[in-house]
């Protein structure tokens, strides 16, 4: 296989600590090692790439992608998907399931994960829960497990019944592997694309029921509790929330007395990097189809107390601009693109997160919870999974050269910041 010599740039890797000018030497698919500039001067090496000015980091991992295939091809696909994750710096992505057909059968999985989907990056997959997401009756775990799920979730159908779900998290924690549960009360919010608040009576949305605050904060408690009654000790993630005014922070930290482990289960909440910049307020002046999420962004501070940042969730923009009422429409935004440009621009610049948060946030911190032992760190052994950008390089994001299918988003023409100069998998440039 091709080598790859990386020098002058910034090494940042905060599985490791490393924050400093370092080469980086890849060789057959591995890190081969890291040392001083100039310490590989005589190695040989197929390809030199000079980071002189740049960022070197672990490649990007996001655990909640939405590629629509199969059954929504017009939406996206895996090779599109991933293409655009690529031109994202992400190196890894973890699909939903969310395919017509769900993706909850050992057949469905392993077609989703065969190479002739020809993936840009490395693809995983986390299988429905219950069988057609439909909250009724587990898939099977075991089964799931063994053909390479890295964890369970029903996605943006979050499990109801509490027999169903404690059985959940009962056999997921057999097989050590995360639960995903999206934290949204759907008989609260009743189909809502932004939250209650002050900017709700001034919007453009007005006329469209708010989804009460409670809808979320009430589903992430409710679910903390499950897994604290289930006494299962599985690793458990809240996607998508909004902690302003959750009680889970609370509930996470009860650990239950009784587990099948010792040690207490990592509990861990995310948000977009899309949904910390698209606030509610923003509804009164960006086209409403452009920022449906769910659930809509409230607060950008809160993005501090999450523990990842994700999501691409693709849609044509005829889907979330048709109609005159905006509870109409499909929720949806284009992300793998722009993730990277918003973190930096937000998190970074505007709020003073550090970068090697930041970039923990989007490798490391996803990479453990999911169980990706070889990636989200560049120490030798690990996969040779690279990304380098410059991270003071500012730009406008354009909608219409995104290599994703969809184009529908609220940033054409904003500004981002930290240009991707390499995405490397495996040893390879990806794209």
């Amino acid at each position: 296989m091709s080598s790859i010599l990386i020098q002058g740039g910034r090494l940042i890797d905060p599985a490791s600590g490393i924050d400093d000018l370092r080469d980086l030497l890849l060789r057959d698919g591995v890190v081969a090692a890291v040392d001083v500039p100039g310490s590989f001067a005589t190695v040989p090496a197929t390809e030199k790439i000079d980071a002189t000015g740049c960022i070197v980091a672990p490649g990007l991992i996001d655990i909640h992608v939405h590629l629509r295939e199969p059954g929504q091809t017009y939406k996206e696909t895996i090779a599109t998907g991933t293409r655009a994750a690529a031109a994202g710096g992400f190196t890894s992505v973890v699909a939903m399931p969310n395919t017509i057909p769900v993706n909850d059968s050992v057949a469905s999985l392993e077609w989703m994960l065969d190479p002739a989907r020809n993936p840009a990056v490395r693809l995983f997959a986390m299988p429905a829960a219950t069988l057609g997401s439909l909250g009724e009756q587990l898939s099977d775990f075991e089964a799931l497990a063994a053909a390479g799920a890295l964890g369970f979730t029903d996605d943006g159908k979050p499990i109801l019944d509490d027999r169903i779900m404690r059985a959940a998290l009962v056999a997921a924690a057999r097989l050590g592997l995360p639960i995903s549960q999206h934290a949204e009360d759907p008989t609260m919010s009743h189909g809502a694309i932004m939250n209650a608040g002050p900017s709700h009576s001034t919007s453009a949305c007005a006329a469209t029921p708010p989804k009460p605050n409670p809808a979320s904060s009430n589903a992430t408690s409710l679910y903390c509790a499950r897994s604290s009654a289930s006494k299962s000790c599985a690793p458990t993630s809240t996607c998508n929330t909004s902690p302003q005014r959750s009680r889970s922070k609370r509930s996470a930290r009860q650990s239950p007395k009784d587990c099948m482990s010792p040690a207490r289960p990592p509990r861990t909440t995310s948000r977009s990097p899309t949904q910390i910049s698209a606030t509610s307020t923003q509804l009164q002046d960006e086209p409403a189809a452009a920022l449906g999420t769910r659930p809509p962004g409230r607060n950008r501070r809160i993005a501090r107390r999450h523990r990842r940042l994700h999501r691409h969730r693709p849609r044509p923009a005829r889907e979330t601009r048709e109609g005159s009422r905006v509870r109409a429409l499909s929720n949806g935004i284009t992300g793998l693109e722009t993730a990277l440009g918003l973190a930096l621009r937000i998190l970074h610049r505007e709020h003073g997160m550090p970068l090697s948060k930041v970039l923990a946030l989007m490798s490391a911190e996803p990479a453990k919870l999911v169980k990706l032992a070889n990636a989200g760190s560049l120490t030798a052994g690990k996969w040779a999974d690279v990304v380098v950008f410059d991270a003071g390089a500012e730009w406008n994001f354009v909608a219409s050269a995104s290599l994703s299918k969809s184009k529908n988003t609220p940033f054409d023409g904003a500004p981002m910041l930290g240009r991707v100069k390499a995405t490397i998998v495996g040893g390879n440039r990806a794209g």
